[in-house]
């Protein structure tokens, strides 16, 4: 009997001799005991000869003898003669006595299943009322658990409307993507049914059950937006209803086509392991990226929310609407959704230059790709197990930058006229990268398939070399690779470059592996390649070139992002060590008087980075060094302060804290004492304004700098803030915090308190970062815990930051091997793309070691940098 169904496993899509229309489905869930029970009438399509229905199943329990196909016109019944579950391969293979009738037919299907604790598929999220525990109902279905809800064709291009019935206690809000047509209260349970959705992706699928308390608002052409939270946490859901709203409206223009649902609801879940989930009409959100707190919320969260609900509903049109056709394209909704979310967060919020912090989705995307086990943008996928691991900064960040890199090759009007067009051409449809791409030559008549394709069918981005001689300037691009391992991709690259001022600005496309310009009659002036760092790729400048740079920040004469390219190149370079440390800290003595805040946020991460490294391949020179970076950032500190000013900007805000945090882990003792009087008087009144949101991670990074396992307080008193507060975005700040501490045993005190009940699973990941001397105890503990936490995680992304934030950090070739050896027999699939790039990453740091440590006069020049006078 097995051989029979043999063909059917191992395949990475399901067999297309059905495809569905319609879904009825009918589910009950029970609250106290945690399963439910359901029943789907699938309408299908039988359009071959076939005896077998093959379709998604995972985690259910299968009533058999309630299978049966009835042809449309009801001429015919069949019962199922076999039915088997394959746990594997997630499918469900339903065999008929005869060949089922081509046309018309519908499946029915009784089933039941478990409201899980694992983040995904129907599962369970727990709250606090009234002083009581209880349980509420929640799906996540993206990727592909859509199966682990009712047996389905779980696959983006099998789109089909859905008729959703809920049986939920009476006294509990139950939502699902479309509207109620009606409620019928029967005792203490009620029925809830739903309008029939358009045509959708099972993925998009949502339900959730639980008590909530609303906000409302109307769009101007009577869409009703809502955002749902927690009792008693409505007045947190009013900033976000507001970007909803406003958002609507943005993108009905910019991608001329309407929202196409009747309501729009945002809903924020305790427990929820991504930032949010775009489910058509019914959107799913942390918490921390969906409440705001004018009280307790930071200028960061703020921002946070406004880009998150900004990306989830750019998904409305770009995703829902329009679906990739397989996870291959997913790049296509999430690049896509990454940068369109910048669009309107800069249309509704000018003030915060939100394009200048796009910088940092570009960043992000360059750190992985600059890996050799990086992946192409599309990636093939065999296996509904691959798919977790390319929601990464390859897909969002990298996908992002390329699309503003074409979009400001063609130009802004082209490029939206394209995408109206790609929306209306493929609505209610399936579309893959290359259709996109067509639309878009349509209208530029530019080749944007043959520029694009090296950018997403080819991992990684060159480095352009520019050499000047003879007033010519030569270019040559090159894979770059942080290993310093030689690739050979070649790339269509857009150069832009500006000599002396930005009116003198040329561009071209370097196809070849090099191209020679003539630049007689900018002499002497300085040139800045990869003008508003629009290309995803990076430039090395001769020595010359770059002393000409560095004087060009000095005289303020270059944009801030330009300022940022620069040394964010400088960085890269320097740890791919194809440039020296010292190289790289003289650069960043240019910028003693930065005031803008992106490029002083880069500066800070840099330096962090820098002064780890040091640690690692100098330790002696480590205190000359960050008293260098501590005077770096002087007059920035003194220009802000610890107090906020009447009016600043929102930019200077969430600097003041990111620049009291860098100088708190350099042990600056006077924002150590300050940090420390207010966090003193934050614990005797929680409402002082002597702490307000902005500053309390600095501050709880600071108080952690002088925890000791004799001095214990500041854990303490933290631990009691956060067992107080039930705003989680004051949760996690502090388990951003507890690891910054320098006692190896206080790390592992701290981590233990991970696993406990009090932190969430979805948070844990926010408490893996630890301070340099708690490296080897992380280490230690990851393994001591593995089987814990391999089964506590293991069934989805979570468990891959487990590993890259404690393997990552490590800086030798025995730690390399070391871990190597561990995970070779301990490792799941969808976690080894990680374990390969956090093992990389160690072999990058200790290249980046040894080539420190061969660096001449290393000592002299550290020395001169401390003690200069700024």
């Amino acid at each position: 009997m097995a051989e029979k169904y043999e063909q059917f496993k191992g395949q990475p899509r399901l067999p297309k001799f059905a495809v569905p229309k319609r879904y009825d489905l009918n589910l009950k869930p029970d609250l106290v005991a945690c399963k439910f029970a359901g029943a789907v009438d699938i309408s299908v399509d039988i359009v071959a000869d076939t005896k077998f229905i093959v379709l998604n199943a995972a985690d259910l329990s299968v009533d058999r003898s309630s299978l049966r196909f009835r042809s449309q016109n009801g001429s015919k019944v069949l019962e199922a003669l076999h039915v088997e579950l394959f746990e594997h391969d997630e499918i469900m293979v339903v065999e008929f006595s005869e060949s089922l009738p081509l046309g018309a037919g519908v499946l029915s299907i009784v089933f039941e299943g478990t409201l899980n604790d694992q983040m995904k598929g129907f599962y369970r999220s727990t709250y606090e009322h009234n002083g009581e525990k209880k349980n509420m109902a929640v799906t996540q279905f993206e990727p592909a658990d859509a199966r682990r809800c009712f047996p389905c064709w779980d696959e983006p291009a099998c789109k089909a409307t859905f008729k959703i019935t809920l049986e939920v206690p009476s006294e509990l809000v139950a939502l699902s993507n479309m509207p109620v047509v009606e409620e019928k209260v029967n005792g203490n349970l009620k029925t809830v049914y739903y309008q029939e959705s358009p045509i959708m992706s099972t993925y998009l699928v949502a339900v959730v059950v639980g008590l909530f308390d609303y906000v409302e608002d109307h769009t101007p052409d009577g869409i009703k937006v809502r955002v749902y939270c927690q009792v008693g946490k409505a007045n947190q859901g009013k900033f976000a209803l507001d970007v909803a709203v406003k958002t609507l409206g943005l993108y009905k223009e910019y991608f001329a086509v309407p929202y196409s649902l009747p309501k729009l609801d945002m809903i924020a879940i305790p427990d929820f392991a991504a930032g949010a989930m775009e489910n058509y009409g019914l959107v799913t959100y942390r918490e921390t990226a969906l409440l705001y707190d004018d009280k307790h919320s930071a200028a960061s969260n703020k921002q946070r929310v406004a880009t998150v609900v900004a990306h989830e509903l750019a998904h409305q049109w770009f995703g829902n609407l329009v679906t990739m056709e397989w996870w291959t394209h997913l790049w296509l909704n999430e690049g896509f959704a990454t940068w369109v979310s910048y669009l309107a967060t800069d249309s509704l919020f000018p003030e915060w230059k939100i394009w200048t912090q796009f910088l940092d989705e570009s960043t992000e995307g360059l750190r992985l790709d600059g890996l050799a086990e990086s992946h192409p943008i599309e990636v093939e996928v065999n296996h509904a197990g691959e798919i977790d691991e390319i929601f990464d900064a390859i897909s969002y960040r990298k996908g992002a930058s390329v699309i503003r890199m074409l979009q400001s090759y063609l130009g802004a009007e082209c490029f939206q006229r394209a995408l109206a067009k790609y929306i209306k051409r493929h609505a209610c449809s399936n579309a893959k990268t290359e259709d996109l791409w067509a639309v878009l030559e349509e209208e530029s008549h530019e080749p944007v398939n043959k520029l694009m394709n090296s950018w997403t069918k080819q991992q990684g981005y060159p480095v352009v070399s520019a050499t000047l001689k003879d007033n010519k300037l030569e270019f040559e691009q090159s894979q770059f690779l942080l290993s310093g391992s030689s690739g050979d991709g070649q790339w269509v690259v857009p150069i832009t470059l500006c000599c002396g001022s930005y009116d003198a600005r040329q561009n071209f496309l370097l196809q070849t592996k090099s191209e020679v310009l003539d630049v007689e009659k900018f002499a002497g002036a300085w040139i800045k390649i990869n003008v508003d760092q629009a290309g995803f790729y990076r430039v090395k400048y001769d020595e010359n070139l770059s002393a000409r740079l560095r004087n060009a920040i000095e005289s303020k004469s270059l944009s801030s992002i330009d300022r940022y390219g620069i040394l964010d190149d400088a960085y890269a370079l320097c740890m791919g060590c194809e440039q020296s440390l010292i190289s790289l800290l003289t650069l960043t003595g240019a910028f003693t008087e930065e005031v803008d805040y992106i490029v002083l946020s880069n500066l800070i991460s840099i330096s962090s980075k820098v002064a780890r490294i040091v640690a690692d391949a100098a330790p002696q020179l480590l205190d000359q060094v960050k008293l260098f970076l501590i005077n770096l950032y002087q007059s920035s500190a003194e220009r802000l302060g610890w107090d906020p000013k009447q009016g600043e900007s929102h930019l200077d805000a969430m600097l003041r804290g990111e620049l009291l945090t860098a100088l708190a882990m350099f042990g600056h003792d006077l924002t150590l004492a300050e940090a420390s009087k207010r966090f003193n008087a934050y614990l005797d009144d929680r409402n002082t304004p002597l702490l307000p949101p902005d500053l309390r991670r600095a501050t709880y990074v600071a108080v952690m700098q002088n925890v000791t396992t004799s001095n214990r307080s500041g854990l303490d008193s933290l631990l009691r803030v956060y067992r107080e507060t039930d705003l989680s975005q004051e949760k996690t700040r502090i388990l951003g915090s507890l690891g910054s501490c320098r006692d190896p045993n206080i790390i592992l005190e701290v981590l233990n308190f991970l696993l406990t009940p009090e932190v969430r699973s979805q948070d844990v990941v926010f408490g893996l970062a630890v301070s340099s001397e708690g490296r080897e105890i992380a280490w230690k503990w990851l393994k001591e815990n593995w089987s814990y936490i391999s089964k506590t995680w293991g069934s989805g992304f979570l468990l891959t930051r487990f590993v890259s934030a404690i393997v990552s950090p490590f800086a030798s070739y025995e730690k390399a091997k070391e871990v190597e050896e561990y995970f070779a027999s301990r490792s799941k699939p969808s976690m080894m793309r990680t374990l390969k790039q956090s093992i990389e990453r160690v072999h990058i740091n200790a290249n980046w070691v040894k080539s420190i440590q061969n660096e001449k006069h290393l000592d002299e020049a550290i020395q001169e940098l401390a003690h200069r006078k700024y």
